[in-house]
C-alpha cells in the first residue's frame, strides 16, 4: 500500500486534510480514513498501490484495535453489567445473527458467506456511539447505559467469530472436528493465560516501570502485545485474539491507564491505515451501479436492528421510548464489521459482489449514523406517545413538589455525596429536593422516604419544575466534569443569580468551573486532606482553636498550599500519571547545577508552565517561600509544581541549562 515516498506523502497529506475537515463537521475521523482509501484506491484514482506488504501493515491496525478493546474489559466491570451485557446484549447478537443468516441463505448465499455477512451486520460502532453519547452527556442515561452494555457484548462476541474464521477457511470436509479443535485450543490458551498471565504481566511490567524510561515502557507494551498475537497465531487462531487477551491481562494491572495513554498515538495511526485499506476495498462504481440494492440492504438491516433492540429493551422492563432511543443509537454497522470482512477476505471466505454489497451498506450506515443518532430523543417522542406522557408526568410530579417548596436547595445527583449532604440538610431542617437519572436509586430512595425525583438536571424544564426560580441554592454533586459543566451552563443561562456549588474530584477543573459561573467549587481530595490534617494536629496536641484557624486560612487562600501532589507507582492513573493533573516534584541542586549562585528572578520557568512552590535549605526546618532575591546554592531542594512533562523539562533546565 505504501511502497514509495510519494505514496506515504499522499496518505499523510490527504489524511490530515480529510480528518481536519471531518472533525470540523463533527464527524468521526474513521470516516475520513475511509474516504481517503476510496478516493485513492484501485477502484477510483488508483494512486495507492494495493500491495501485500501494505495489507500486512494494515493488519497491525486490527491488532491494536483489539488490544484497546481488551483494555476496556475487566471482570468486575463485566459482572456489574451482567444483566444488560449477557442478557440484553446476548439476545441482540443471537437474534440478529440468526435472522440475517436465514435471509442470506434464502438469497442463495453459502452458509459460510451467510455467517460472515451476519457477523459483520450484527456489530455496531463503538467509536461513533461512545463519542456521541459522551458529547451529549448521555453516558449515564438509561439509553446510554443500555447502549454501552450491548456494545460491550458485541465486542465480546467478536472473540468466538475470530476463532471460527480461521477454522472455516481450512481445507477439510470435517468442519465439526476443526471447530472442536479450535474451541479446545482457545479454552486451553485462555486458561493458561488468565491463570498465570496476570501475575507474570504484573511482575514484568513492574520491572520495566522501575527503569523509569518511557521509551522502554512503550517498547515493552509493543513486545507483549505482538508476542501474544504471535502465540495465538501459532495455535491456529487469529492475531487479533492474542491482542485482545493482552489488553485484558494488562487491564487487571495498575499499569492499564499508562499503557492506554502511551499507545494512543501510534494505535490511532495504525487504525487509520487499517480503515484506509478497508476504503481501498470498496468499488465506488459498484456502489453507483447498484445503489438501489445497496440502499435496500441498508434500510433493511438498520430498521431490523433498531426494531429488535427496541423490542428486547421493552422485554427487559424498560419503557418503549427508551427502547426506541437505544435501537436508533445502535442501528448502524461498526468497525468490527470491517475487521470481520477483512479477515474473511484474507482467508478467501468472501469476495466479489457479495463483499462489495455488504461493505457499501456498512459504510453508508456509519456515514449517516451521526446525523440520525443526535435525533434519537425526537424520534422516540414522535413514535411513542407513552414516552412523552411519562416524561410529562414525571415533570408534573416534580413541579407539584417544587411549588410547595420555597428557599429550598436543589441537589443535582443523589449518589453517596448527595445523600450525605441530604442528611446534613435534614438535620438542619433545610428543605431540599434531589434530582437523579438513575431509576433504581430514585425508586429505592423514594420508597425509603427520601426527597428525590427522577429528572435530568441539565434540562431547563426539569430545573423549572424543581422550583429553581425560588430556590436558595443549587448543588451539583456529579463526579463527571462534563455532566456538571452542562448543568452549570444551563443554570447560569436561566438563573444567573442562583448560588451554585459544584463538587469536583480534585483541583484540576476548579478554574474552569469558576469561569463558568460556579459560586464555589469543592474538591474532594483537598477537603479530605484538610480533614486528615485537622484530626492529626488535634491528636498531636495542637489546640482546637489554632487548628480551626489554620484550616480557615488555607481555605481563604483557595487551596494554594495543596495545589499538586507527589506522584507514585500506586496512583490510579498509572506509573507516570495523568498529564492533566498538576504534580509536585523536588529537584536537588548539585554542585554543578546550572542555577547555582543565580537569583530566582533570573531563573525563568514560564516556558515550561512550571512554578516554584517552595524551597528547602539544608539544616533549615521551615520551608522558604519563593522570593525574587533568593540566591540558589548547592544542596537546595526546589519543589516545583506543574504537569509531568513540564516538570521533566524544568528539572533539566535547572540542572543543565538546557530545555531538552
Amino acid at each position: 500500500m505504501f511502497n514509495s515516498l510519494a505514496s506515504i506523502l499522499l496518505v499523510l497529506t490527504s489524511s490530515v486534510l480529510f480528518v481536519a475537515f471531518f472533525r470540523a463537521l463533527r464527524l468521526p475521523p474513521l470516516l475520513a480514513y475511509f474516504v481517503v482509501g476510496v478516493l485513492f484506491g484501485p477502484y477510483a484514482f488508483a494512486l495507492l498501490p494495493n500491495t501485500e506488504s501494505g495489507r500486512h501493515l494494515a493488519e497491525f491496525g486490527i491488532v491494536f484495535l483489539m488490544f484497546s478493546i481488551g483494555l476496556e474489559f475487566s471482570l468486575p466491570k463485566l459482572y456489574a453489567m451482567r444483566k444488560t451485557l449477557f442478557g440484553l446484549g446476548g439476545a441482540q447478537v443471537v437474534i440478529t445473527m440468526v435472522a440475517v443468516m436465514g435471509a442470506c441463505w434464502l438469497a442463495g448465499f453459502s452458509l459460510t458467506v451467510a455467517f460472515i455477512v451476519a457477523s459483520a451486520l450484527t456489530m455496531s460502532s463503538t467509536a461513533i456511539v461512545s463519542k456521541i453519547l459522551m458529547e451529549r452527556v448521555d453516558l449515564n442515561s438509561r439509553h446510554g447505559r443500555l447502549s454501552i452494555g450491548i456494545l460491550l457484548f458485541q465486542d465480546l462476541a467478536v472473540i468466538p467469530i475470530l476463532v471460527l474464521i480461521p477454522a472455516l477457511s481450512a481445507e477439510s470436509a470435517d468442519l465439526a472436528t476443526l471447530l472442536g479443535w479450535a474451541f479446545i485450543k482457545t479454552v486451553v490458551l485462555l486458561f493458561i493465560l488468565f491463570k498465570f498471565g496476570k501475575g507474570v504481566i504484573s511482575f514484568w511490567f513492574g520491572l520495566v516501570a522501575r527503569q523509569r524510561s518511557r521509551e522502554l515502557f512503550v517498547m515493552n507494551v509493543l513486545m507483549v502485545t505482538l508476542l501474544l498475537a504471535f502465540a495465538t497465531n501459532l495455535a491456529g487462531l487469529s492475531y487479533a485474539l492474542g491482542a485482545f487477551i493482552a489488553g485484558m491481562l494488562i487491564s487487571e494491572t495498575r499499569y492499564r491507564y499508562q499503557v492506554e495513554s502511551d499507545i494512543a498515538s501510534f494505535r490511532d495511526i495504525l487504525m487509520g491505515l487499517f480503515f484506509i485499506s478497508v476504503g481501498m476495498l470498496l468499488d465506488f462504481n459498484y456502489l453507483i451501479n447498484n445503489i438501489a440494492l445497496v440502499s435496500a440492504l441498508l434500510l433493511a438491516f438498520v430498521l431490523f436492528k433498531a426494531v429488535v433492540i427496541a423490542i428486547l429493551v421493552r422485554i427487559f422492563g424498560f419503557e418503549v421510548g427508551v427502547g426506541i432511543r437505544t435501537g436508533v443509537i445502535l442501528a448502524q454497522a461498526g468497525e468490527f464489521g470491517f475487521v470481520i470482512l477483512t479477515l474473511a477476505l484474507g482467508r478467501g471466505l468472501i469476495g466479489g459482489a457479495e463483499l462489495q454489497l455488504v461493505l457499501s451498506a456498512c459504510l453508508l450506515s456509519m456515514i449517516i449514523a451521526p446525523f440520525v443518532i443526535q435525533y434519537n430523543g425526537r424520534i422516540a417522542r414522535s413514535l411513542a406517545k407513552s414516552y412523552i406522557m411519562n416524561i410529562s408526568r414525571k415533570e408534573v410530579e416534580l413541579e407539584e413538589i417544587g411549588k410547595k417548596l420555597n428557599g429550598h436547595v436543589i441537589l443535582c445527583g443523589y449518589g453517596r455525596s448527595g445523600q450525605y449532604l441530604g442528611r446534613f440538610l435534614k438535620e438542619e431542617h433545610i428543605p431540599f429536593i434531589a434530582l437523579d437519572i438513575d431509576p433504581t436509586r430514585v425508586n429505592e430512595a423514594a420508597v425509603a422516604g427520601e426527597h428525590v425525583m427522577y429528572g435530568d438536571a441539565s434540562r431547563s424544564a426539569v430545573l423549572e419544575a424543581a422550583g429553581a426560580g425560588h430556590a436558595k441554592a443549587l448543588i451539583i454533586s456529579y463526579a463527571a466534569m462534563r455532566s456538571s459543566m452542562k448543568i452549570l451552563h444551563v443554570t447560569r443561562e436561566i438563573y444567573p443569580n442562583l448560588p451554585v456549588i459544584v463538587r469536583t474530584t480534585d483541583e484540576t477543573h476548579m478554574d474552569e468551573f469558576r469561569q463558568a459561573g460556579a459560586t464555589e467549587v469543592v474538591p474532594e481530595v483537598l477537603e479530605g486532606s484538610l480533614m486528615l490534617a485537622s484530626h492529626a494536629l488535634i491528636i498531636l496536641g495542637v489546640p482546637l482553636k489554632r487548628v480551626v484557624k489554620r484550616i480557615r486560612l488555607f481555605r481563604e487562600e483557595r487551596y494554594q498550599m495543596f495545589k499538586g501532589y507527589f506522584g507514585g507507582v500506586t496512583d490510579e492513573a498509572g506509573e507516570f500519571g495523568d498529564t492533566k493533573q498538576l504534580r509536585l516534584h523536588p529537584v536537588t541542586l548539585s554542585k554543578n547545577a546550572y542555577v547555582n549562585k543565580r537569583l530566582l528572578r533570573n531563573v525563568d520557568l514560564t516556558d515550561f508552565d512550571v512554578e516554584i512552590q517552595h524551597l528547602r535549605r539544608p539544616n533549615m526546618r521551615a520551608d522558604i517561600s519563593p522570593r525574587p532575591d533568593i540566591l540558589f546554592g548547592e544542596g537546595d531542594v526546589i519543589v516545583l509544581l506543574g504537569s509531568p512533562e513540564g516538570l521533566v523539562a524544568a528539572e533539566m533546565y535547572l540542572l543543565t541549562g538546557k530545555a531538552n
